[in-house]
């Protein structure tokens, strides 16, 4: 993406479990189904403008954009058409594909199998200085979304814009309320899992919300060098010496001049991922276009009050209460409401023809709230995430 501009193109990135289509256990094939379609075992199949790849663990298939896409609009029904040819290939080896970002019993101290195969090094590095057993890491999934930039300016813009939008995010997509079979407390349990996935090194995760740096340069003395030099001792062959190790919210990928939102927990079905990708990239914009606050305003907020922030969403999503009006200025708001309500007025305001996958998640809300309030309902556990699998086959949202 390194020629492309603001906004220009896009790269989408879901992950989905497999499980057992009879049980649910997770089922460690992701390597049986790549080299189903490719022949031999590879970590990485392209189909078309989708490719198909692993993801850390055995269980975990995650499907990408093959190279930028020049835009959202069509890229849901894309994704759906591929979950099921995964499907299908799965059904034989009795498998198929989960949605939501955690299994919601899985046991990873038992239940973890690593990717055995290509780039294993890196693998076995990560689980050798971070120990992988544990939901932070083997028991996750989100969806990713890539933005290009040009240039330090370019780059200050967007680095800004999206550490202010990272903690709205799990307002609208958090998907994870259980850990091993029961409510966590937290609707973003994935989230709140990845906040302690590095805890050995500090500096590889930070506070989730990146720092306020706004040029490549700033970006490598502040963050990356610093997260080399701490992970040296540990890491004396430098496996892990590369951009990919930075694992706040959101990273700068300078070797492709794309910044990658990675707070997103995936949805029942790419329809409602990508519908809430639309309205995350329609409130970019106008914070990159300055609507309500000049770019120095926006590059002046600290990390504290943002991560603090996140951590609320984190844990009530669309119930969070959000009362500092600074922060709500940036979005056109001038009075203390929930997280649910600033994204309500962001909709109306910014994508008043919303896809019905995103107006249904606004009025119901987030996924996770849907899920309890089944399970408060009476619906057993299987039976929700049976009908969670069905709805990510037929592409349609899940109804409490």
């Amino acid at each position: 993406m390194s020629a492309l501009r603001l906004f220009q193109a896009f790269g989408v990135e879901l992950e989905y479990m497999i499980v057992d289509a009879s049980t649910l256990a997770v089922l460690p094939i992701t390597d049986r189904v790549l080299a189903e379609v490719a022949g031999r075992i590879e970590s990485e199949v392209e189909r078309g403008p989708l490719s198909w790849s692993n993801e850390l663990v055995l269980h975990v298939l995650e499907l990408k954009t093959n190279g930028p896409a020049p835009s959202l609009d069509g890229l849901a029904a894309l994704f759906q058409e591929h979950v099921g040819a995964i499907n299908a290939i799965l059904a034989p080896m009795g498998g198929r594909l989960m949605p939501t970002a955690m299994h919601p019993t899985m046991d990873p101290d038992k239940e973890m199998r690593l990717w055995p195969h290509v780039h294993s090094t890196v693998y076995d590095a990560f689980h050798r200085i971070f120990g992988c057993r544990g939901h932070g890491w083997s028991n996750l999934q989100s969806t990713h979304l890539n933005l290009p930039f040009s240039g330090d300016d370019e780059f200050g813009r967007l680095h800004a814009a999206i550490r202010l939008l990272l903690p709205l995010l799990p307002a609208l997509a958090a998907s994870s309320p259980l850990v091993e079979g029961r409510p966590s407390g937290a609707l973003d349990s994935r989230l709140d899992a990845y906040r302690g996935n590095c805890a050995r090194i500090p500096s590889v995760t930070g506070d989730v919300v990146p720092e306020p740096v706004f040029t490549r340069a700033a970006y490598e003395t502040e963050i990356l060098e610093r997260m080399y030099r701490d992970i040296a001792p540990l890491d004396p062959e430098g496996v892990l010496q590369d951009e990919w190790l930075n694992a706040r919210g959101a990273i700068a990928r300078f070797d492709r001049d794309t910044i990658e939102i990675r707070v997103l927990d995936v949805q029942e079905c790419p329809a409602a991922d990508l519908a809430i990708l639309d309205l995350a990239v329609a409130t970019l914009r106008a914070l990159c276009d300055e609507r309500h606050a000049t770019l120095r305003e926006q590059q002046k907020w600290p990390v504290a009050p943002l991560a603090a922030l996140l951590r609320a969403t984190t844990h009530d999503a669309d119930e969070a209460r959000i009362d500092d009006l600074a922060y709500l200025r940036l979005f056109g708001l001038s009075a203390p409401c929930s997280a649910g309500e600033v994204w309500r007025r962001i909709q109306r305001a910014l994508l008043p023809a919303a896809p019905a996958p995103l107006l249904h998640i606004l009025e119901k809300g987030p996924l996770a709230r849907r899920i309890l309030r089944s399970m408060e309902a009476g619906r057993p556990q299987a039976e929700i995430y049976r009908r969670l699998c069905d709805c990510l086959q037929e592409g349609r949202m899940f109804e409490a």
